[in-house]
């Protein structure tokens, strides 16, 4: 029996990357999977964002590792959707027993006084405010069961410190952690534990990609995935670059299983030691 058998997930930004991870991992040990994703470009991402193409192998892979999933394209800005894509889920599945709200997006860079206003709206719209919306969507339902369950907020290393150039992903990233500790309060009395993961640099198509080896390496006009490399293996304790998404999935997994009854209101740090060799 596998450590989710029984259990339906609900994951966001399913279509790739983390997302994906988490949905596969959570397949493999027996969990229903309710996947969701906008599968579609957003105006100030300067990298390429997932497409239905991707959510569609998401569920190729689910179910190849003998899970089943119901996919749903839909924006977390968008609480109409989010709340259809719960009771839809709910109806295929019984109910919702763990919510990994994990999509999320990086903008435009640079000093938090040039970031224009249009970047901060919609990083903050995605990243904290898309995640508030999606607790909003799942926790209703989980409440209507009664069977307790997890919630796994994807938060960031940036999530535990600053970090220059992209004020609007570490503000938002900390208020996921401001929202984590108070859901813990919230609804520890109705057996729903909620904790972070804070992962440092995964390999998905967030992070490698031009832009983001733009950050890593400031000082290069052209930098390359080897030049972000490292970088990273430097900023590291375990001599890593970047990480793999498999890696938070197992992070999220322990968080959603029973092996992690008793915890609760924490955050997880999985990012090879940066945030503890930057304190």
């Amino acid at each position: 029996m596998g450590r989710l058998e029984g259990k339906v997930a609900f994951i966001t930004g399913a279509a790739r990357g983390q997302g994906r991870a988490h949905a596969v991992r959570f397949a493999q040990e027996g969990a229903k999977i309710i996947g969701v994703d906008v599968c579609d470009s957003l105006p100030t991402v300067p990298y390429p964002m997932p497409a239905k193409d991707d959510l569609d192998e998401t569920a190729r892979l689910v179910e190849a590792a003998g899970g089943e999933i119901l996919t749903v394209v839909a924006d977390v800005r968008d609480q109409p959707a989010l709340d259809k894509a719960a009771a839809d889920g709910v109806a295929a599945f019984g109910g919702i027993d763990t919510l990994v709200a994990n999509a999320g997006i990086l903008s435009s860079e640079g000093p938090a006084w040039e970031i224009t206003d249009r970047a901060w709206q919609e990083l903050i719209d995605v990243n904290l405010t898309g995640v508030w919306r999606t607790v909003k969507a799942v926790v209703p339902r989980m409440l209507e069961t009664g069977r307790g369950g997890s919630l796994v907020l994807t938060s960031s290393y940036t999530g535990l410190k600053g970090e220059p150039q992209i004020a609007h992903y570490a503000a938002a990233k900390h208020g996921v952690m401001g929202l984590t500790r108070s859901l813990a309060h919230e609804l520890g009395p109705h057996d729903i534990r909620v904790n972070s993961v804070n992962p440092g640099n995964t390999e998905t198509g967030m992070v490698v990609n031009d832009f983001s080896f733009g950050l890593l390496r400031p000082d290069l006009e052209n930098p390359q995935r080897a030049d972000a490399a490292a970088t990273l293996r430097q900023l590291t304790l375990l001599n890593v670059d970047f990480i793999q998404p498999e890696d938070i999935a197992n992070a999220a997994l322990w968080l959603a299983s029973d092996e992690a009854r008793y915890v609760t209101g924490i955050a997880v740090p999985v990012d090879a030691g940066w945030y503890a060799k930057s304190t």
